[in-house]
């Protein structure tokens, strides 16, 4: 009662503090601009950029502005200011615009934009958008601004292999499914391919359950967006296998970082019966919005793919005063001009200021939803736990139907699906089965079945002093790993890989020598495979 009191005693001061202010960053565009003639592509994206800038301004523009030179236009909270870099070896332009929100009162939209190139370079293109906002939550479906639409079609974006468009695109033809399957897994993808499959029995042709337009439109130069007809799919399923395909009505976000051996689970795949439901193509269609954006700001690095306007103007001022000094000019005028450079300086440490604001917040909510993950992974690894002693208790063998894997492509996924809440792969243990040369997949796998099933019941009902050196098959032992075993971070944790199954010789030929590293997690209550399949180099070995 006294807290209450005491409380509602404040509420007239706390009614007169100012109310916070946050800043958020929504999206970052990278790309390179195309075009056979670096001016004119450079010229036309900075034009674009005014023309833009000009409508949201409701001003005119002044002259220097369309000479790509220094401005600054005050315009009712609608400011545009622009700093030009340009020393002979680089060119650099930045243009930052202010907007504020048509219906929301204190939310004010921030675009920065930079175009340039350095000598006998393509031009580069980056653009930032920013709200500042008293809002304590922020609700909005991302957008690219209209001007990365206008460059995209008049003269082209790109990024890596993937080249932009404001429009999607319809595979027509098995040599454009080709090149599909070859941006899926090029390395060099920085941004996710939204494939909409069609479904059989679509009554339009070739229309996806989603709006394949307003999602183009809505994620240019940061997505790119496909549309897979019914009779394309197959393609798909036979070269990346079902788990990782998308076909009868369904959607998939493939992001970068995608591969023969990905797990499907971090490519998601939203079903058709899904969207068919009330309101599902809208969610679809949000989410997918959502993680465009997300997936700009965690690809493209501020001060490398993209730089801030308040970095930009700082060096453009820093190179005046620089410039100043070798003319000889006189105090007073290097004078203001430092006074100038140490007002952008601090213009630059207030919106760092902002941007490590922002990430701090991002990395509080990351930690409570990675809290709520291990709270929910610890759940479902008891509820599978009681499961299966339920299906035991039935007499049911767990794994007398599981098919092998017959390729090591297939084994990540076949571990993933098969051993779910068993038996767990490590990153490394992935990163090592892609380039596999042991040549009995069959053999790894029944392998990892025996340790999901008796060596897990084990240390379930005894712990580790029921663990023991022993044969699993003829040729192949569980053993102390010894001098051999390592450390390494699992899930936020130190953990000791220090037991693992090895065929018998001494061979360290990589096509014969198996070897699986592992270790106990006893809260998840999983077997972690550390390493595999064949011989870890040690300080030992």
């Amino acid at each position: 009662m006294a807290r209450s009191a005491l409380w509602e005693a404040l509420q007239p001061y706390a009614a007169r503090l100012p109310i916070p202010v946050r800043e958020y960053e929504i999206m970052r565009v990278a790309a390179t601009i195309r075009g056979k003639d670096f001016g004119k592509s450079t010229e036309g994206a900075r034009k674009e950029v005014l023309w833009w800038a000009q409508r949201r301004g409701g001003r005119i523009l002044p002259k220097e502005a369309w000479d790509y030179q220094d401005f600054e236009l005050p315009s009712g909270g609608r400011n545009s200011v622009a700093v030009r870099i340009n020393n002979g070896e680089s060119d650099l332009w930045a243009i930052r615009a202010d907007d504020p929100d048509k219906s929301v009162p204190g939310r004010i939209w921030t675009t920065e934009v930079v175009v340039g190139a350095m000598l006998g370079q393509s031009p580069r293109f980056s653009a930032r958008l920013l709200v500042t906002t008293p809002e304590s939550t922020l609700d909005i479906e991302p957008h690219s601004p209209g001007f990365v639409q206008q460059i995209t079609e008049s003269i082209g974006l790109s990024s890596g292999p993937i080249d932009f468009s404001s429009e999607p695109w319809k595979i027509d033809s098995e040599l454009e499914m080709d090149t599909l399957i070859a941006w899926l897994v090029d390395f060099r993808r920085k941004v996710p391919i939204f494939i909409l499959s069609v479904p059989e029995a679509s009554i339009q042709i070739d229309q996806p359950l989603i709006d394949a337009k307003i999602l183009a439109r809505a994620t240019a130069g940061i997505a790119r967006v496909v549309v897979l007809p019914a009779r394309f799919a197959w393609a798909l399923t036979d070269e990346f296998g079902k788990q990782l395909s998308v076909f009868g009505g369904a959607v998939r976000a493939y992001l970068p970082g995608f591969s023969y051996d990905a797990n499907p689970y971090s490519h998601r795949l939203i079903l058709g019966d899904r969207i068919l439901k009330p309101e599902g193509a809208e969610q679809c269609m949000r989410w997918l919005r959502a993680l465009a954006a997300t997936e700009s700001l965690r690809n493209a690095r501020l001060g490398r793919e993209v730089l801030s306007f308040a970095a930009m103007r700082s060096a453009s001022f820093a190179a005046k005063q620089e410039q100043l000094e070798k003319s000889g000019a006189s105090d007073k005028v290097q004078l203001d001009a430092a006074k100038v450079r140490i007002k952008a300086l601090e213009d630059q440490i207030e919106s760092d200021r902002k941007t490590l604001d922002y990430f701090a917040s991002e990395h509080d909510s990351a930690q409570e939803r990675a809290s709520a993950a291990e709270d929910q992974l610890r759940a479902s690894t008891y509820r599978i736990q009681t499961l299966l002693d339920q299906l035991r208790d039935c007499g049911s063998d767990l794994d007398a139907s599981t098919v092998l894997p017959d390729s090591w492509e297939q084994f990540a996924n076949w571990c993933d699906v098969q051993l779910a809440g068993r038996v767990v792969l490590a990153p490394s243990a992935r990163r090592d089965l892609r380039n596999s040369e042991f040549e009995d997949v069959g053999l790894a796998a029944r392998c990892l079945l025996w340790l999901a099933s008796i060596c897990r019941d084990r240390r379930i009902t005894g712990g580790d002093g029921t663990l023991r050196e022993e044969a699993i098959e003829e040729g192949i032992r569980n053993a102390h790993c010894g001098s051999d075993q390592f450390d390494l971070d699992w899930q936020g944790q130190r953990h000791t890989a220090d037991w693992h199954i090895k065929n018998g010789g001494n061979t360290r030929d990589p096509k014969r020598c198996l070897r699986i590293y592992y270790f106990w997690e006893p809260e998840t209550r999983q077997i972690v495979i550390a390493d595999m399949p064949s011989h870890r180099r040690s300080g030992a070995t």
